[in-house]
């Protein structure tokens, strides 16, 4: 349990890390939280010759909230997230960071660094795609906007191109009215999600005006579940409509299959969780 031998360097602003990370972006390693790359490098399951740390750069940090939108920085940790006073639309926040780890994990670890990681059963990546997020990623060539959705491409792999960093999220403030919320079936061992499910519901005089659902835990990366929210939108909701929507969603998905869990039961496991989700958001 002793990692490799790594240089180490503390960056002092966002262009010093983009500097130092495009000397050798195939070689080093940023580091923020470090709840998931310690364990990494002590397994040498990762082995870079630098690690930046970017713990301290204070324009990575803070959450600012507007009229229209709420801006995170990508140093937020998952306590901050959870003390923050978010509007009640935006309760989803509070019910995910609470379902994270434990408290050392959530005092330490960074949201920023669980959405770069990707882990398939993070808890971050469905709500993020549920409020239709988009990322600011910045790099040598600039600063750039993707969508949440298009964010996570396979397993612990996104959209990031070497040498860039996640610096922020902007989430634009949902419609009065709007309902939120995460359901998770927590893995016994990890406290990662087997499935999670993050829903957004807006209803105008019944009918759902707007849907969002993010999901992780079901397949190789957190993705939008289309097949309900498309279902359901321009409709009235209705406890069989929504069971319905929730059945197609777990039937078209082709979900991961592993020791705990089989892709049929996590399939089953996706129908329940977006039904619970779709019925507490509405």
């Amino acid at each position: 349990m002793i990692p490799a031998a790594f240089d180490y360097v503390r960056a002092t602003s966002l262009r010093h890390a983009i500097d130092l990370l495009n000397n050798d972006a195939e070689g080093s390693k940023l580091l923020a939280g470090g709840q998931t790359l310690i364990p990494t490098l002590k397994l040498r399951l990762a082995s870079p010759s630098l690690l930046i740390d970017i713990s301290r750069i204070a324009e990575l940090k803070g959450i600012e909230i507007s009229e229209d939108a709420i801006r995170i920085g990508a140093l937020t940790t998952h306590a901050e997230l959870l003390a923050e006073q978010f509007p009640q639309t935006l309760s989803v926040f509070h019910e995910a960071a609470t379902l994270i780890a434990d408290p050392q994990v959530r005092n330490r670890g960074t949201i920023g660094g669980s959405l770069s990681n990707a882990d398939p059963a993070a808890d971050w990546p469905a709500v993020m795609i549920a409020l239709r997020a988009e990322f600011e990623i910045a790099g040598p060539k600039g600063s750039r906007r993707v969508a949440a959705k298009d964010f996570f491409v396979d397993m612990f792999s996104t959209a990031l191109a070497l040498g860039e960093v996640l610096t922020h999220f902007i989430l634009p403030l949902p419609t009065r009215g709007t309902r939120t919320t995460y359901r998770k079936v927590r893995h016994p061992a990890s406290g990662y999600a087997v499935v999670g499910v993050a829903a957004a519901v807006s209803l105008q005089k019944g009918v759902a005006d707007e849907i969002s659902i993010g999901v992780t835990g079901a397949t190789k990366c957190a993705f939008e579940g289309r097949a309900a929210s498309d279902f359901l939108a321009g409709t009235r909701l209705s406890r069989e409509r929504i069971a319905e929507a929730a059945r197609l969603l777990g039937e078209s998905t082709e979900c991961l299959s592993d020791s705990y869990a089989s892709a049929e039961y996590r399939a089953n496991l996706l129908s329940v969780q977006t039904r619970r989700a779709l019925l507490l958001s509405s």
